[in-house]
């Protein structure tokens, strides 16, 4: 990957304020009757819910479709609802408001933000392309809408590799936000002229390869599951090809892909690097395998301000509503439709 970096001009930590995780104390009597309202009151708005994996267990276990962003954009899409409630973070909402703009999407706080997304401005973008004028922009879907209304393509962990394969050879990549999916990209597709912005996730730059190895100790026959913006990634695969870690069981998977990998995998036990959201669905769906994370408070506090108490204000009020300025949404819809071409 290439060394061009656009330089930061303050730790993107300053770009955001974490809100508090509420801790919930309902019964699961409460937790059934708010579900049950939940269901109502979307049949009676035509309403459709979407949650992310990393969402709170009893907002995964209410919703019409619990996946990742790719497989949640592809969702709203194709949805015939006249309502999308939107249970992930701002840049998701606003996704599926360019795809369905006949459509109202609630996202039910707005304190769901993202920190990946706040790494980059759409002015910083600007800057960015005016010193590579040529180059091709990729765009992971975590950013604004106004970061892709300024992109040719956007993509998810599960197609980021597809899409800059898609790139022809000899145009020069601009990739952002994320810099540690940027280098699985270009470890996956051979690609030396990725320029990649140094932006990251707070959460999964909290995995590091320390920890990777310290779970190998423990439990040496593990298989590895690692999201690509993990902070370990370089390292990891630079073990793998020299047989620090095992590498016929580590792998660098979107959370839709540790899915489908656990699903086919004989293994008994995985180590998984991601947020930890993902392991209530991991144990539903898998409840004879052991799951062990990677980083234990490898936990986003975005994610969780959704709740069962505010999809229900959410529904009842029908608001907030993310709407996405005319022109932005056109131009950015370019660029995620790309994306969906190449799912």
């Amino acid at each position: 990957m290439s060394n061009a970096v656009m330089q930061q001009r303050e730790t993107f930590e300053e770009r955001y304020t974490l809100p508090p995780i509420e801790t919930i104390h309902d019964t699961a009597e409460e937790i059934r009757r708010k579900q049950e309202r939940i269901r109502a009151l979307c049949t009676e708005r035509k309403a459709i819910l979407l949650a992310h994996l990393y969402q709170r267990p009893e907002v995964q276990d209410v919703a019409d479709a619990v996946a990742d962003s790719l497989k949640l954009s592809q969702a709203a899409a194709k949805t015939d609802a006249e309502v999308i409630v939107f249970c992930g973070v701002h840049f998701m909402a606003e996704t599926a408001a360019i795809l369905c703009p006949d459509k109202a999407v609630l996202l039910p706080d707005l304190r769901a933000q993202c920190s990946l997304a706040a790494s980059v401005t759409v002015e910083e973008l600007l800057e960015w392309k005016a010193k590579v004028p040529d180059a091709v922009v990729v765009s992971y879907i975590n950013t604004s809408a106004a970061v892709k209304a300024e992109s040719d393509y956007c993509c998810t962990s599960a197609n980021a590799a597809k899409v800059v394969a898609a790139i022809p050879a000899g145009r020069p990549i601009l990739f952002l936000p994320d810099q540690y999916l940027a280098a699985v990209a270009a470890r996956q597709t051979g690609r030396s002229d990725i320029i990649a912005y140094p932006g990251y996730c707070h959460v999964h730059k909290m995995i590091q390869p320390d920890q990777v190895l310290e779970i190998f100790d423990a439990h040496p026959d593990i298989e590895l599951l690692l999201h690509p913006e993990c902070g370990c990634v370089s390292s990891c695969m630079a073990r793998a090809l020299d047989g620090t870690l095992p590498r016929d069981r580590t792998f660098f998977l979107s959370t839709e892909g540790m899915l489908r990998h656990i699903e086919q995998s004989p293994a008994s036990e995985f180590a998984v690097g991601t947020e930890l959201g993902i392991l209530h669905q991991l144990h539903k769906r898998f409840p004879e395998k052991t799951f062990y994370p990677v980083n234990p408070n490898a936990v986003c506090a975005f994610m969780k301000t959704i709740t069962l108490d505010n999809i229900i204000h959410s529904l009842e009020t029908m608001t907030p509503q993310i709407r996405v300025p005319e022109e932005i949404a056109r131009r950015a819809s370019r660029a995620i439709n790309r994306m969906l071409e190449l799912a």
